[in-house]
């Protein structure tokens, strides 16, 4: 019978020291000039991407009608 094996080094690690790690490797992609930056129409394409990913899922956020109303009058506001 197979052994699990038991998580080591970044695995290991909880979540919060993972994204504080994954975090100091991005700001240093970005410092170094290496990292992507998405131009708004990758951006967009990526969204509808993973919309649609979730609507084939069923994961997708279910709007009704007073939901709607409200994300609609906000509009491009944050």
């Amino acid at each position: 019978m197979a052994q699990k094996q038991s998580n080591r080094g970044f695995a290991a690690m909880d979540a919060a020291k993972q994204r504080e790690i994954a975090s100091m490797g991005g700001k240093a992609a970005h410092q170094k000039g290496s990292a992507h930056e998405f131009t708004s129409q990758e951006a967009r394409l990526a969204g509808q991407k993973g919309g649609q990913a979730a609507h084939r899922k069923g994961t997708a956020h279910q709007f009704d009608s007073q939901s709607a109303r409200e994300a609609g009058r906000k509009g491009g506001q944050h």
